[in-house]
């Protein structure tokens, strides 16, 4: 049976300000709430106030307008490092997965079905490739191999027309032994552990390309790293993941690590660790 709810009406900003000052955020720049709300939105602002939710009513306590707006802000500077660093893993996961697979089963060798464990679906995974060929058929290098190789991608070529997603795929359909040897060579671990690391990685990259929140927010899969359940459910857990993922070890120490916390050291006034389950000595545990 549907339920006869009636849609909510569109309110105007100055609405919408009076809404939250009503809930119990602080507007402590009436003007600056209004640019502010102007250039984000009611609705994506609201999520950022969730920390400071009463849990009996849709009332907030204590917090300012202001503080909640730099919490975005920090989130928003946070996601792009996240994301430059998944960058990274991505392409040293494209060309390492695509030389091991290709100097074992040839350019061609994912045609074909026998070159990955017994339940995988071929014809799934086909669908997917070719829908990315057809996709960016007028990207010059796939145009090339249509014309000039009778649209015949060695595999290290339709790597580049792969998402994270399908990155995650083709490993986690990989035969058991191809697995373990990747998962060994790469990061030196097991292939239970960087299935895992994939698939929330797959899941932070989702996030962090539709400009989602990270701030307070409980991640779906929980990864295999150390901590609490609470700790690998939230933010915490999942820059462990990008810490295990990012191959360049220097330059996660020197760049990376001091970009972190130097985000988090010019909105320290306004985030509280335990929103996103960091323990204290975080600058310390990050380091590779």
């Amino acid at each position: 049976m549907v339920k006869n709810m009636e849609v909510k009406k569109p309110t105007t900003y100055e609405e919408q300000l009076s809404i939250l000052e009503q809930r119990g955020i602080i507007l402590d720049d009436r003007e600056f709430c209004m640019e502010k709300l102007n250039e984000i939105g009611y609705y994506r602002f609201t999520g950022y106030a969730l920390p400071f939710k009463n849990s009996d009513s849709n009332t907030y306590s204590n917090v300012t307008f202001k503080r909640i707006y730099y919490i975005y802000q920090f989130d928003s500077n946070l996601r792009a490092i996240f994301f430059s660093c998944i960058e990274d893993i991505e392409i040293y996961l494209r060309s390492n997965f695509s030389y091991y697979f290709a100097s074992k089963y040839d350019s061609l060798g994912y045609t074909d079905p026998n070159n990955f464990k017994s339940v995988h679906n071929h014809k799934k995974f086909k669908e997917k490739y070719e829908s990315e060929i057809e996709n960016n058929k007028t990207v010059a290098f796939v145009k090339h191999h249509i014309e000039q190789y009778d649209n015949q991608f060695p595999l290290w070529v339709l790597m580049e027309l792969f998402t994270f997603g399908m990155l995650s795929y083709f490993y986690a359909d990989l035969k058991p032994e191809d697995r373990k040897a990747l998962a060994f060579q790469l990061y030196d671990t097991t292939e239970k552990k960087l299935s895992n690391w994939l698939i929330c990685c797959t899941d932070l990259r989702n996030i962090c390309s539709h400009y989602g929140r990270l701030y307070y927010r409980m991640f779906s899969a929980v990864p295999k790293v150390d901590g609490s359940y609470q700790q690998r459910i939230r933010l915490w857990g999942y820059l462990n993941v990008l810490k295990n993922l990012y191959p360049h070890k220097q330059k996660w120490n020197d760049v990376i690590v001091p970009r972190i916390i130097r985000i988090f050291d010019l909105f320290s006034v306004d985030i509280d660790l335990y929103h996103i389950a960091f323990p204290d000595n975080w600058k310390e545990l990050i380091i590779k």
